[in-house]
């Protein structure tokens, strides 16, 4: 049997269990999961230079070995994460809805755990421990299969989740971890149905699309984050270029940070240059249209394939419109129904873009860089669902269950 299918089996046994503990028991464990990840935290940091190591060897951008690295005041924010989780109510088991048919019969509907949730994803060890305490406290088993570039460090932290869960209520078996860096572990986790419930992907546009193409098991799409910002004439400059520097700067790596920055000439022609200048002193890498880089010549021609392109680095488009309309439909377009932003004074043009916007973050006058389930007071989150069915947006609690209708009887038979 492969190692997939034998952790699956092993999840799905432990889910019948996890279907019974109390909310005082999974919250037990969360707690005790989060002190032991900062008791062991010298020992995850060891296993985490591995990884940066061999990263570092293989030409891995710097972008990413920081989304890859951990450090005392990362783990320190993700047993956080756990904290809030284990703060959070726990939505198993209420009532969501109860009425009385004509016949006598009482018909509820309830929250219940999902299963078996399988979880594939790229080299933020951190998704490894937020994952399992959103699984945990909803009551559901989960199989992680992280990116290669990260094995050391989610090998050392489910071993030390692992070892907290044996020492509690819950089945140590509800976390399992797929070790097996090839691609057949994936493409068999996909097809695991009967043994996974659901599978949520999360990272790059490239994995996302091989797994919605290749699942046969259900599949909660979490997309990749092309986000805009888009400057409105009334926008005032100090404001404008807050907003716009720390959605592309302060977390590049990460998937609601700002790809392309939408401004309308009026306010380019006033501000563009600095703005831009304050870019460049950044280190960001522009690309622009030809109305961008006749004022800012540094910036190399924007092609078709940047605006559809998550980069995910220190790399920002730039494109100058003639009004309100232009952005919307540039958005459309290139957009990936993530996060988008509108810097504006105009109440009439904030309203008409969060109206017409199809994307699951909408923002006036804030960083797109808040789409975050922790921002959200959601504590950590599985992912950031840009589909429309089951979850859309940051995917907390609630959206790792799914419902249950209870009929109560007294001897009805249907005529």
């Amino acid at each position: 049997m492969s190692e997939a299918r034998e952790k699956a089996a092993l999840a799905k046994q432990a889910a019948q269990i996890m279907n019974r503990m109390t909310t005082e028991q999974k919250n037990q464990a969360l707690l005790a999961m989060a002190e032991a990840l900062i008791e062991q935290q010298e020992s995850i940091i060891a296993a985490n230079a591995l990884d940066i190591e061999r990263g570092r060897s293989n030409g891995t951008s710097e972008s990413l070995l920081d989304r890859l690295k951990l450090t005392p005041a990362r783990i320190q924010g993700i047993a956080e994460g756990l904290r809030q989780v284990e703060a959070l109510p726990d939505p198993t088991g209420l009532t969501l809805e109860s009425f009385q048919r004509p016949n006598g019969l009482r018909v509820e509907k309830i929250a219940v755990p999902l299963g078996v949730i399988g979880m594939i994803y790229e080299a933020r060890p951190n998704v490894t421990v937020d994952a399992a305490g959103l699984c945990l406290k909803t009551g559901n088993a989960v199989v992680l299969r992280g990116g290669s570039a990260a094995l050391e460090s989610n090998r050392r932290i489910v071993e030390v989740l692992r070892g907290t869960l044996a020492g509690s209520s819950l089945p140590a078996d509800a976390l399992q971890l797929i070790e097996d860096p090839s691609r057949a572990s994936v493409d068999e986790m996909l097809k695991l149905n009967g043994l996974l419930d659901v599978v949520i992907p999360r990272g790059g546009a490239s994995l996302i699309r091989t797994v919605v193409e290749n699942a046969t098991v259900p599949v909660i799409e979490t997309g990749a984050g092309i986000c805009h910002t888009f400057v409105d004439e009334s926008a005032g400059y100090d404001m404008a270029a807050d907003i716009a520097f720390n959605a592309k700067v302060q977390r590049p790596s990460v998937c609601n940070s700002m790809e392309t920055l939408l401004m309308h000439e009026t306010f380019a022609g006033k501000h563009l240059r600095a703005l831009a200048d304050r870019f460049l002193a950044a280190g960001v890498e522009l690309r622009g249209c030809e109305r961008t880089r006749a004022i800012v010549p540094e910036a190399a021609a924007a092609t078709e394939a940047d605006y559809a392109t998550e980069y995910s680095d220190y790399i920002l488009n730039i494109r100058v419109v003639d009004h309100l309309d232009e952005a919307l439909e540039h958005i459309a377009r290139y957009g990936t129904m993530h996060s988008e932003c509108i810097v504006t004074e105009d109440d009439g043009n904030a309203a008409a873009f969060m109206q017409r916007v199809d994307a699951a973050a909408v923002y006036r006058n804030a960083s797109t860089r808040f789409t975050d389930g922790f921002e959200f007071g959601f504590g950590a989150e599985i992912g950031i669902s840009t589909q429309k069915l089951h979850a859309r947006g940051p995917m907390g609690l609630p959206a790792l269950t799914t419902t249950k209708f209870r009929v109560f009887g007294n001897g009805q038979i249907r005529g």
